[in-house]
């Protein structure tokens, strides 16, 4: 084959694409299809499709660069780089775009600027799928999956993917700033940084939304998401977005503890604003209010402060119209809608909605108070916290309620106030609708629903919804009552309970039931009180099923099924499920009875007691059965009533299985099988096993007979003996004889009838 037709040839796949024929070598131009590349490089192993690009990849080992510019002396390994090279003296740019008429260099970079007319982009990454329309670009990409930076700084070992990227970081150590502005004089290490410098004199990006310019098109891009409130950026690890890549960036190092920039002079670390930090050593405040001359160390304190003098809120929140002076008090505002808590401290998982917050909540940890009071040397750990100690000092009260008047120290504390007078509960819980007039309520609200209780007792681990709950818990183990009546001299663990307490003295009840007009001292009595007119028992036993008016009387329910009897007297080891169960107790060793009859005298250990024995003289019976109409003075005795009905009789004998109505004639019964009599009698020394059978026998000594016969006057020592009488006059005989019918007025009779026929048999 003759050499011009060798270079005559055409690829048939170009001529089926319709594109112009490139003049190669027939064997040479097919590989490009094929991938083959047959030359390889014996140092690196590298592959060639192609003989003559071997030898000039080899000249990169031996380092010989044999073309050499006459006016610049910059060396080549290939004559076509170094024509190409003598065009930036000679400034010529043979190859030209049709379209837009720019001119290039190198029929390459013509080739990659019709790609920006076509928008065609015909190289892809494998791993994401993003296009480019340049070769150099994707690899430049794929480093971003690769993680490779194979140009480093032969100063401080830095690595960069790029070699650009390096040539500007050089700059660094060498101070070199090439590129300089024309008007102002200023000069830069990049010519990208002197081109967004040059926009300050112009500003040819703006907004179409509000007008604002800026001197980049991408940070045109970036103010436009204010108004999109697009957020492209977002945190892998806890998934908050951020508008701007830097911002993500800073956000990161919350998460990694990065502080790449220190202080000189004192050491402190920030993950960005070192700059704002240094005003703090010089004292630079370069940002001044024109109305007062306040003067501030960052440009946008100074902002949020001029709305103080225009009162203006340019921030307002579309859930309730609350409107702020900063865009972040708003973003921190949102929060309490949506129950986002984006900060958690590490050691006790506890989340924050505010950073802020979070650097306060730490210091419980390290149990760091940096802000001490000069006066009494009380330490704080946040400054706020100490200003308003300062006020104890003072005196001061600069916070006034315009209503009645009342001063606070807080402006928090004002705001607080005023929801008395309005009556405003802006804090409602989503799950059971419940309002509030503060947040934390609503928080420690919403506890119930969590079951979350985060203060913990150290010393029994007993744990609460709320700090001030375990400060009065606390009081338990420390016997500490620091309020006292001022009357009594009776002293308190709560001021709540001094308070209720106190109304003892004065007789205020300012709580009463709209139905029947009862009046109580506490509200939760009021509440509990109400349930009696409306039924409603919303505490019940998961184990049982039994219902309960009041938490109180469920979790001593409770320890029936669990056996805890958690208090116990000192004196005889008795235990209790109940306090209250063992203060009534503790009066039997101590004899104490401190609630008497106003009308007759009696004395009683348990205030219950009391009200139930008034109803003797007031013959009050408030409790009756829906079955039969018996009226009881005592809940207790309807109760044991009711099982006549039912047939109920819950308690049983282990040792016999004998079952009882109640508990009292269970433990009467159980004397039996022990031969147990603890009640004895003072005169003769009887003893029984039972208070009634001892007050029976003790109307022997006093003659007692209580128990009168309507019709004849005949008096009896027991009930039984006046109930089998009334049987003489209504000639009632219930009891008979299975043997031969005989019937009889008492049982006794029956019984000594019965020994006739068993002593005939």
């Amino acid at each position: 084959m003759k050499g011009g037709e060798r270079w005559g040839m055409t690829c048939s796949k170009e001529q089926q694409a319709g594109l112009e024929p490139t003049r190669l070598s027939q064997h040479g131009h097919q590989l490009i299809h094929t991938g083959d590349k047959p030359y390889s490089c014996e140092q690196c192993g590298k592959t060639f499709s192609r003989g003559d690009a071997l030898k000039v990849h080899q000249l990169i080992h031996t380092g010989d660069k044999p073309y050499n510019c006459d006016q610049c002396v910059t060396a080549f390994t290939t004559l076509g780089k170094l024509k190409v090279h003598q065009r930036i003296h000679t400034g010529e740019k043979p190859y030209s775009c049709e379209q837009c008429g720019a001119a290039f260099r190198q029929v390459q970079g013509l080739k990659c600027h019709r790609r920006v007319h076509t928008g065609e982009k015909p190289f892809w990454c494998e791993l994401c799928g993003k296009t480019f329309s340049e070769n150099g670009n994707l690899k430049v990409h794929q480093r971003i999956h690769t993680g490779e930076k194979p140009f480093w700084c032969e100063l401080c070992g830095k690595t960069f993917s790029e070699s650009g990227n390096l040539k500007v970081h050089r700059r660094v150590h060498t101070g070199e700033k090439p590129f300089w502005c024309e008007q102002c004089g200023k000069t830069f290490s990049e010519s990208g940084n002197l081109k967004v410098h040059q926009r300050i004199h112009t500003k040819s990006y703006s907004c179409e939304q509000c007008g604002a310019a800026f001197t980049t098109s991408g940070t045109l891009k970036i103010h436009r998401r204010v108004h999109t409130g697009e957020k492209p950026f977002w945190c892998e690890q806890c998934g908050k977005t951020f508008s701007q890549s830097g911002g993500l960036k800073v956000h990161q190092r919350i998460h990694t503890g990065e502080k790449p920039y220190s202080c000189d002079q004192c050491g402190a670390a920030f993950t960005s604003n070192l700059k704002i930090h240094q005003r703090v050593h010089t004292g630079e405040k370069s940002y001044s209010c024109e109305q007062c001359g306040a003067a501030f160390t960052q440009l946008g304190v100074l902002k949020r402060h001029q709305l103080v003098h225009t009162g203006e809120r340019p921030y307002s929140c579309d859930q309730c119209e609350a409107a702020f002076k900063t865009l972040g008090n708003l973003k921190v505002h949102q929060l309490i809608h949506t129950g986002e808590k984006p900060f958690w401290c590490e050691q006790c998982g506890k989340t924050f909605s505010r950073s802020d917050a979070l650097k306060a909540h730490q210091l419980i940890h390290t149990g760091d108070k940096p802000y001490s009071c000069e006066q009494c040397g009380a330490a704080f750990t946040t400054s706020s916290n100490l200003k308003v100690h300062q006020l104890i000092h003072t005196g001061d009260k600069p916070y006034n309620c315009e209503q009645c008047g009342a001063a606070f120290t807080q402006l928090g504390a004002l705001k607080r106030h005023q929801f008395i007078h309005t009556g405003e509960k802006p804090f409602r819980c989503e799950l059971c609708g419940n309002t509030f007039s503060l947040g934390s309520s609503l928080k420690a609200h919403q506890r119930i629903h969590t079951g979350d209780k985060p203060y913990s007792c150290e010393q029994c681990g007993a744990a609460f919804t709320i700090q001030s709950s375990l400060k009065s818990h606390q009081r338990v183990h420390t016997g500490e009552k620091p309020f006292s009546c001022e009357q009594c001299g009776k002293a308190f663990s709560k001021s709540g309970h001094l308070k209720v307490h106190q109304r003892i003295h004065t007789g205020d009840k300012p709580y009463s039931c709209d139905q029947c007009g009862a009046a109580f001292t506490r509200l939760s009595h009021l509440k509990v009180h109400q349930r009696v007119h409306t039924g409603e028992k919303p505490f019940w036993c998961e184990q049982c099923g039994k219902m309960f008016s009041r938490s109180s009387s469920l979790k001593n329910h409770q320890r029936i099924h669990t056996g805890d009897k958690p208090y116990s007297c000192d004196q005889c080891g008795a235990a209790f499920t109940q306090s209250v169960k063992l203060k009534s107790h503790q009066r039997i060793h101590t004899g104490e009875k401190p609630y008497s009859c106003e009308q007759c005298g009696a004395d009683f250990t348990q205030l219950s007691n009391l009200k139930a024995h008034r109803r003797v003289h007031t013959g009050e019976k408030p409790y009756s059965c829906e079955q039969c109409g018996a009226a009881f003075s005592q809940l207790s005795h309807l109760k044991v009533h009711r099982r006549i009905h039912t047939g109920d009789k819950p308690y049983s004998c282990e040792q016999c299985g004998a079952a009882f109505t109640t508990s009292g004639n269970l433990k009467a019964h159980q004397r039996i099988h022990t031969g147990e009599k603890p009640y004895s009698c003072d005169q003769c020394g009887a003893a029984f096993a039972t208070t009634g059978k001892l007050k029976v026998h003790q109307r022997i000594h006093t003659g007692e007979k209580p128990y009168s016969c309507e019709q004849c006057g005949a008096a009896f020592s027991e009930l039984s003996h006046l109930k089998a009488h009334r049987r003489v006059h209504a000639e009632e005989k219930p009891f008979w004889c299975e043997q031969c019918g005989k019937t009889f007025s008492e049982s006794g009779h029956l019984k000594t009838h019965q020994l006739i026929h068993t002593a005939s048999s």
